[in-house]
């Protein structure tokens, strides 16, 4: 699972300076021609009525995720740091001083955003530190033995720059294992096997309010060191080019191999989850929330970055609420017309004719002859009722038994994994050119208006995107959703 605008999931990659131009001195005039940028919201986060400065905390963090999403457009990933500011901020424990959150933060138009665009500027020198400071020690993983020294010693200062820069408040440790790893990575570990490394060094030895003790940090940075293995595996050509400068040649990468099918890896995984075992926070009958949290979301959000984008998708809201009332089935044709709201386009987009890939090109979706038709199938699932044909094209036809099969024999699955499935087949099948996450939302959102289900608040379930590959995800939506379902449901009491 990947929260789209925390900067904890960044990876070396994503924000090597040298991989990512960026004009200081057009900055400005970039970062203020932005949707958020010429719509902040007016929030009274500080007002001294309770229900009004929640709303408005709420409100102010939209917009800042709106900011986030439009200056990724503009920069690349590597930009989403700009939130990570010291202590108990947005994310926990960054190097920002410029941005606090949005309730201290979003203020007038002119001063949020004036911190905006400190705080993408503070983030980007803080990278382009880090960058020089990790090739002040040219390293070689294949000659580790007789470098650990050198792996010790800039293992131990980078320690003692990030607490000093995070002024060893709260979760400052948080970012300094992303550093050490990203450090790592730069030098050729691979970035799992980095990060692996890095938790078992730090082995929980730092704290939150307080700064590192010089022992503590020596014995962190020696484990770390004494754990490198030159079989980790070395990328050369780009570490030995960065080494040896541009005199001499860097040696040719081999050929990758070829991308796998994520959408192949998600029927297979689809298979096995158990969805009929996970709890069901909607059972208890339809919910009538309190205010209405996909509409809230869509203002506050898509609102911010584009107002026609935002028509688009009440309009196309308005659209599923209806069609789940008129019990239409849903399938790719359903879709479709919503997707028309969506993009505003003049027809209804077709299905897509070409491989998708997504999440910054690390998952790529095959297509097929059957792709389409194995849509339709998987969606029909979504319904309270198991018919005899259900199973999805692609799916195995001997072996365990399909998730379907354990439906017809273990009862239907609940409510909240209904919708949960729903939503994942949109992402993986990835049926659209553009507008794909919308599309999953909408179809969550219909799955459970069919059955008198809506949502009051909506924010773990817009701005993640979950892996095609990993069953934890899968259930980790599904308890999302569940969450949704039972705050709604308690609040709605409280309300009425």
């Amino acid at each position: 699972m990947i929260w789209e605008t925390n900067p904890r999931d960044l990876r070396w990659d994503d924000v090597d300076p040298a991989r990512h131009p960026f004009d200081r001195a057009a900055s400005t005039g970039v970062i203020r021609a932005l949707g958020p940028a010429r719509r902040v919201p007016d929030c009274d986060t500080r007002s001294t009525d309770p229900q009004v400065r929640e709303r408005a905390t709420h409100e102010a963090g939209l917009w800042a995720d709106a900011m986030s999403h439009a200056l990724v457009g503009a920069y690349g990933r590597w930009v989403l740091g700009w939130r990570w500011s010291y202590d108990e901020g947005d994310y926990d424990g960054g190097p920002i001083g410029a941005w606090c959150c949005p309730p201290h933060s979003v203020t007038t138009p002119e001063a949020t955003v004036g911190s905006v665009v400190a705080a993408v500027e503070e983030w980007r020198a803080w990278l382009e530190e880090l960058a020089a400071r990790f090739d002040a020690y040219p390293l070689d993983l294949a000659r580790v033995r007789d470098e650990r020294v050198l792996w010790e010693s800039a293992a131990r200062n980078l320690i003692m720059k990030v607490a000093d820069r995070t002024h060893g408040g709260s979760g400052w440790h948080g970012h300094c294992r992303l550093v050490l790893t990203w450090f790592l990575d730069r030098w050729g570990v691979p970035a799992d096997v980095a990060e692996d490394l890095v938790e078992d060094a730090v082995d929980g030895r730092f704290r939150s309010w307080t700064g590192p003790a010089p022992d503590v940090v020596a014995d962190v940075a020696e484990d770390l060191a004494g754990m490198l293995r030159p079989e980790f595996g070395l990328r050369p050509a780009r570490a030995r080019e960065r080494m040896s400068g541009p005199e001499t040649a860097p040696e040719p990468e081999t050929a990758p191999e070829p991308p796998p099918d994520h959408l192949a890896r998600w029927l297979a995984l689809r298979e096995t989850v158990p969805w009929p075992q996970t709890p069901d926070d909607a059972d208890e009958g339809p919910v009538v929330p309190s205010c209405d949290g996909a509409a809230e979301d869509v203002r506050a959000f898509d609102g911010a970055l584009d107002p026609a984008r935002a028509r688009g998708m009440l309009a196309a809201l308005d659209q599923v609420r209806a069609d789940a009332r008129a019990g239409v089935p849903l399938d790719f044709e359903l879709l479709r017309t919503w997707q028309q709201h969506v993009l505003g386009t003049a027809q209804p987009p077709p299905f897509r004719t070409l491989p998708a890939f997504a999440k910054s090109g690390r998952e790529r979706y095959g297509i097929g002859s059957e792709t389409r038709s194995g849509l339709d199938r998987c969606l029909a699932q979504s319904t309270s009722d198991i018919g005899p044909d259900s199973r999805p094209d692609n799916a195995p036809e001997s072996g365990p038994a399909s998730a379907s099969d354990r439906e017809r024999g273990a009862g239907r699955p609940s409510l909240t994994a209904r919708a949960a499935r729903a939503y994942l087949d949109v992402c993986f099948f990835h049926p659209f050119d553009d507008g794909n996450a919308r599309a999953a939302f909408l179809t969550l959102v219909f799955v459970l208006a069919r059955e008198g289900v809506a949502l009051d608040a909506v924010s773990l379930l817009r701005r993640v995107s979950f892996r095609a590959g990993d069953p934890r995800d899968a259930l980790v939506l599904v308890r999302f959703v569940g969450v949704h379902v039972a705050e709604s449901r308690r609040r709605a009491v409280g309300w009425a």
